[in-house]
């Protein structure tokens, strides 16, 4: 075996994808729907800021609506002494978006309130009325039963549970639960569609040189194993290149998302603090979506690591693949059993997102042709003994060497192989030979 001559085929693979004109639109085309994906999120929060809905409450308790505007003194409008025309003709006007009438009957509970509305607001604005509405009877009624301040203030605290995580080191760090489960899930997708895209490529390749006959020329100076590995580092190199830009984007997308926000925002920081002062207020807006969370390094050397055996297991089997047929259309009846594990591994990654260290989980991250999407999304998740991400990495090893042998048999007869698609018959005796 000649490692210039992988060399040569490496070189080649590469530079003439890279430079194609759909590597290049597809390199673009993500981080461009990053930025949009992150200009609608920011957009999204600036307008939310400018949706508040005013509603007139006419207190007739004389007990309630001092609650609800000290809640939220910009929705909730005085108005005990409207009559009840006025406020329908308030609310066709658009001058208001809703009334509601309050009475001591609540407070005893022998009401319902009654909110009348233009229908505007949808789910979200009845969910927070019907809440205010709640804590505002609730103090009413404890004020009521002449309950000390100190119980009362017991009442109307609320409780944020704060997570950490206990490091092997001993030490604790902030933990972004939710944010590394959405990049656990988003690398093990990346991992999904990696492994079935630039397989795809690589048959695709096989198959447009046989179809032309420059296998011919090629396997004259080359050695069909040569070949093989050349053309399957040379697309490796080319889908680690092309992640690697998307991470790299992404980072830094992610990264500028919060100044740049702020920057459209007004006193952003004193209305995030208000907001954290006041949670009823519902006026600030939630920029900790778009904060990059503290990544550990390590994370990003796994993913690269399972992304290159992943795609190394799965790349002999599409080469075969190319290599069996004689064009793209004969691909179906051999395309079934190299997708079907790819697909369950995607199915069972979204049960390793709500449960990383279930039994189906930590099993399926040591089956080599699930544990490269399997694998990395309890990486990101949760901490995986450095045992079992061995234990995956050697069986990837030991699966692709054969998987290696197997298929290397297919491929030097079948580049060669011209008239019609092989069997699976067909596919054995080669294997055979």
């Amino acid at each position: 075996m000649s490692f210039r001559q992988i060399k040569l085929v490496f070189k080649r693979e590469y530079m003439t994808k890279i430079r194609s004109k759909g590597f290049i639109a597809a390199t673009i085309l993500i981080p461009v729907g990053m930025l949009v994906f992150v200009g609608i999120v920011v957009g999204i929060t600036i307008l939310g800021m400018n949706s508040e809905f005013t509603i007139a409450v006419a207190d007739h308790s004389g007990q309630l609506y001092s609650n609800l505007h000290e809640m939220n003194n910009e929705r909730y409008l005085d108005a005990h002494d409207t009559p009840a025309d006025s406020l329908q003709a308030m609310v066709k006007a658009g001058e208001i978006n809703g009334y509601i009438f309050l009475d001591k009957g609540l407070i005893s509970g022998n009401k319902s309130p009654e909110l009348i509305y233009d229908g505007s607001g949808g789910i979200s604005l009845l969910n927070s009325v019907e809440n205010d509405i709640g804590n505002a009877i609730r103090s009413a009624r404890l004020k009521q039963a002449h309950v000390s301040a100190e119980v009362q203030q017991i009442y109307d605290s609320t409780v944020n549970l704060r997570t950490v995580k206990l490091t092997e080191k001993g030490k604790v760090s902030d933990d972004n639960m939710g944010i590394l489960t959405g990049i656990g899930a988003f690398m093990g997708i990346i991992i999904f569609i990696a492994l079935s895209g630039y397989g795809g490529m690589l048959a695709r390749s096989v198959i447009q040189e046989k179809t032309n006959r420059i296998v011919e020329v090629i396997a004259s100076s080359v050695k069909p194993i040569e070949l093989l590995i050349g053309k399957m580092s040379g697309i490796a190199a080319l889908g680690i290149t092309q992640i690697a830009v998307w991470i790299i984007t992404a980072i830094g997308i992610f990264s500028a998302a919060v100044p740049i926000a702020g920057m459209f925002i007004d006193n952003s920081a004193e209305v995030m603090q208000e907001a954290a002062n006041n949670p009823a207020a519902g006026a600030s807006p939630d920029l900790s979506i778009l904060q990059m969370p503290h990544i550990d390094p390590m994370i990003f050397v796994w993913f690269f690591i399972f992304f290159l055996l992943g795609y190394l297991l799965y790349s002999t089997f599409f080469a075969a693949l190319g290599s069996a047929v004689d064009s793209e259309t004969d691909t179906q009846q051999f395309m079934f059993p190299i997708m079907v594990p790819i697909m369950l591994a995607y199915f069972i990654m979204f049960q390793a997102i709500r449960n990383p260290d279930s039994s189906l989980s930590v099993i399926s991250s040591f089956i080599p042709f699930f544990s490269p999407i399997i694998m990395i999304t309890r990486i990101v998740i949760t901490d995986v003994p450095l045992w079992q991400i061995g234990t995956s990495i050697f069986f990837l090893v030991i699966t692709f060497a054969g998987g290696m042998w197997l298929c290397a048999k297919i491929y030097q007869v079948g580049i060669l192989s011209y008239g019609q698609t092989a069997s699976f018959k067909e596919l054995a005796k080669w294997i055979r030979e």
